[in-house]
């Protein structure tokens, strides 16, 4: 979907350039913003991958981060409207650092992703869950 939009913003500065070098030059720019994005997700799929020793993140466009369970201070899921929607997002607290995930960074719904992980976070990690996207 992502590619798609940067695909439509750069024919719509295309057909609407009237020679103008800027707008063609600002619709790539916004276009190469949303092909890196799409590229993100394609390099990364998995976000939050979780089993017996801990968590595993991905941060930053492919950068991953290793949490033990004991670095884990909490799992919750915010929830707020927005644009007339309830918009939820996995928040999980390492200390030092928040981490948070939307629904479509997860592949799955945010509630669920957080109960396994306060399940396993409970447990020390002891049942193997991994692969939420």
């Amino acid at each position: 979907m992502k590619l798609t939009a940067a695909v439509g913003v750069l024919a719509v500065g295309l057909l609407f350039d009237d020679g103008d070098v800027v707008r063609l030059v600002l619709a790539a720019v916004v276009a190469a913003g949303l092909a890196g994005w799409a590229a993100r997700d394609l390099i990364a799929k998995v976000r939050v991958a979780a089993d017996p020793e801990g968590v595993t993140v991905v941060t930053g466009l492919a950068g991953r981060r290793r949490l033990a369970w004991s670095q884990i201070e909490g799992v919750r899921v915010d929830t707020r409207p927005r644009l007339g929607m309830r918009s939820e997002t996995l928040e999980i607290d390492a200390g030092d650092q928040i981490l948070v995930f939307s629904e479509s960074d997860l592949g799955t719904p945010p509630s669920e992703v957080a109960a396994t992980l306060s399940r396993l976070l409970e447990e020390g990690g002891c049942a193997d869950q991994s692969g939420h996207r």
